[in-house]
């Protein structure tokens, strides 16, 4: 036993280990949970108590909480589900079978049941969905020390306490945010308002996308942003770690996204083997039916092909070298638009800014080129016939336009997905290897017909 904590392969765990690994760090058990079949781990978490236990759900890197809450008792699960945040309740709920979700919604309070319908009415990845409904507000004319007593009473049933949202007495809209620690050191006779700072608080909107709050929270060094209806009243609130949380599953979905495959639903090691094919199939049949088209075009050089064998040597190079400026492209891109450094009207300066890159880029490449083909058929090391000079011209103006190519239509690509209503992650790595193989080709096979033409071709 090491840390107190039990090694997942010991066939059971008793009573006094399940007290010993309750006092663990959360994130410990966490960790100690995961690898353990949902009875298992839910047969340990039935020996905590409910606090702790709500503690260890609230976890967003427990990777089968709805899972663990199905395999509980209905009584403990409820007791449970109730002691939860509500932003991590409402995750969960998202996440349970109709029969089970019934069951203990109607187990939980009026409070609770009307805070998770309210959140589970927002769609995922929005403000609405990421927010807690548990904050401290207070009207604008109670004094500092009125509201330190209201925290000191209402600490335990609030998430989190990072600031104090002072709202109008009469109509009890969003007037102004205090921090805590401008609370504390506030005489204790002010009132809220004349505590706060005299600016609007920054907020955001139910639907608002989680990149918005996620920009929000990082451009005004927040802790927590405020979401506000139409009217000012105030939803509840999304804090930093919520948003951190939501943005590195998003990511995690990108790059998957980028790297030719659906997003995984679970971690990888508990994902299913029938579930894996099917997240890998379906772009895998994609790619290699566009590969085709890479078949088709080399089909229509046949005959140069025949007459300039040394030309087939070089395509791998042409090909390789162009996708891989277009994935370069991409990737900035998409990164540049999540980041918001570039907005959809920006398409025509990011058109000007990789057309001249690509150019030069190329021109890199072609230079590599031709030092490498001349010191081969110098040294003797490959004979590349008596034409050899134009073949590595042929290279080097086929590197420069089909790597402008790549660029230029690789930084466009999530552009067109973005405005079309698609993730721009979608534009992946293969994908684009895939258009610019074909395109290579042709402008390859075209600058050779111009150069050889009459000498090779």
């Amino acid at each position: 036993m090491e840390n107190n904590l039990v090694h997942a392969e010991e066939p059971a765990i008793v009573a006094g280990d399940a007290v010993r690994l309750a006092e663990q760090h959360v994130p410990d058990i966490v960790e100690f949970l995961n690898p353990m079949a949902p009875e298992e781990a839910a047969a340990i978490l039935a020996r905590f108590p409910v606090e702790r236990a709500a503690e260890v759900l609230d976890q967003p890197g427990l990777d089968d909480a709805a899972g663990l809450i199905e395999a509980l008792p209905e009584e403990k699960a409820a007791a449970i589900l109730a002691a939860m945040s509500a932003d991590r309740q409402a995750d969960v709920f998202r996440d349970l079978s109709v029969a089970t979700r019934g069951l203990l919604f109607a187990r939980l309070d009026a409070e609770s049941r009307e805070a998770l319908d309210r959140l589970l009415s927002y769609p995922e990845n929005t403000a609405g969905a990421l927010m807690t409904t548990e904050f401290v507000s207070a009207p604008a004319n109670w004094t500092v020390a009125e509201t330190l007593e209201h925290i000191r009473k209402v600490e335990r049933t609030r998430e989190t306490v990072y600031a104090i949202y002072v709202l109008d007495p009469r109509t009890k809209k969003l007037l102004r945010a205090i921090s805590l620690r401008k609370l504390i050191t506030a005489a204790p006779h002010q009132t809220l308002l004349q505590a706060a700072a005299d600016r609007r608080p920054i907020v955001t909107t139910p639907l608002a996308d989680q990149e918005e709050v996620a920009r929000l929270i990082s451009k005004y060094d927040l802790l927590a942003v405020p979401v506000v209806d139409r009217g000012g009243h105030v939803l509840g609130i999304v804090t930093v770690d919520d948003v951190i949380d939501a943005i590195l599953e998003e990511g995690t979905e990108d790059v998957q996204k980028f790297g030719g495959t659906e997003a995984l639903d679970e971690p990888y090691m508990q994902i299913g083997f029938g579930t894996m094919i099917r997240k890998r199939a379906g772009w895998l049949c994609v790619l290699f039916l566009s590969e085709m088209l890479t078949a088709s075009a080399m089909q229509h050089f046949d005959s140069e092909l025949q007459r300039a064998i040394v030309l087939a040597l070089f395509i791998p190079l042409i090909m390789s070298s162009g996708g891989n400026s277009g994935s370069q492209a991409t990737s900035l891109i998409i990164r540049a638009l999540a980041l918001r450094e570039v907005r959809l009207r920006d398409w025509w300066k990011v058109v000007l800014r990789e057309f001249p890159t690509g150019i030069v880029l190329g021109c890199t490449l072609g230079v590599i080129a031709i030092i490498r083909i001349t010191v081969w058929q110098e040294a003797g090391f490959y004979d590349y016939g008596e034409h050899w000079p134009l073949v590595a011209l042929t290279v080097a103006i086929s590197l420069v336009g089909l790597v402008t190519f790549g660029s230029v239509v690789g930084s466009m690509l999530p552009f067109v997905l973005k405005r079309i209503g698609f993730d721009p992650a979608n534009a992946s790595a293969p994908f684009i290897a895939t258009l610019v193989d074909v395109t290579g080709l042709v402008i390859y096979f075209s600058v050779a017909s111009v150069i050889l033409g009459g000498v090779l071709l």
